[in-house]
């Protein structure tokens, strides 16, 4: 959860943590915003503060929002308009009830939610997707992991002939989640990070697609999505 927050600092953990408890205070019976992700998609409800005490606070929110809770154990709260707390707000789970859409957060820091730091929406794929990289001298196969329509994170067992800024083409073996069938998609696309020291590689690509190809991933990413959030509602409590 670390990547979708900056941690701000402003005085030890104990004071902030006692300071956001005396803003919460202030607080009760008010609705704050929350957020959270299950695989990649944004998962954010309004939940109502019931109570503070004992240095933990107590939320009635949506069920998927506690589903997702309990899986992260955390919680990011968004700094509410015109409130004295001007950062956001990070609280770590001690109950989670689904079923009664309770939680109660404890152990509080500052924070800054990264939730505009991605342009498209993207999506973890549970079965990997075949995908070819077309170099100049040669083809290196691919298993897709997860993709929006800016781009994708792959892992490779050679990245040989690659390097950032590459300018390269795509194939990318698309399942269509409604029929079973398999589109295979050609984009062009940019190497923008190379990651690990040994096979498996992680590459992360920046796309360009054209008319077609943006339809197809636009397709698919929406699929998938819609897929995605009935396995959170049908997440065990």
């Amino acid at each position: 959860m670390q990547q979708y927050y900056d941690k701000i600092i402003r005085g030890t953990a104990a004071e902030d943590n006692r300071m956001i408890l005396q803003f919460l205070k202030s607080k009760i019976g008010s609705k704050f915003h929350f957020l959270n992700y299950y695989k990649e998609i944004p998962v954010p409800y309004d939940a109502t503060l019931l109570s503070v005490e004992n240095e933990m606070a107590e939320f009635e929110l949506h069920e998927y929002q506690a589903k997702v809770i309990n899986l992260d154990r955390k919680a990011l709260i968004f700094c509410p308009e015109g409130s004295t707390v001007k950062e956001d707000i990070l609280g770590e789970a001690f109950y989670i009830n689904s079923s009664k859409k309770k939680v109660i957060l404890c152990k509080f820091e500052y924070a800054k939610i990264r939730s505009d730091m991605r342009r498209f929406v993207r999506v973890i794929i549970d079965r990997p997707i075949e995908g070819e990289l077309l170099l100049e001298d040669d083809l290196l196969k691919a298993s897709v992991k997860d993709i929006s329509l800016g781009g994708a994170l792959m892992s490779l067992l050679s990245i040989d002939g690659l390097e950032l800024g590459l300018d390269i083409s795509m194939s990318i073996r698309l399942p269509d989640l409604s029929n079973r069938t398999i589109v295979t998609v050609n984009v062009a696309a940019t190497v923008v990070k190379l990651m690990s020291e040994a096979p498996p590689y992680t590459c992360i690509v920046e796309f360009h697609p054209n008319k077609q190809s943006q339809q197809h991933i636009s397709y698919y990413v929406n699929q998938r999505q819609v897929e995605i959030i009935k396995e959170l509602k049908d997440l065990a409590a």
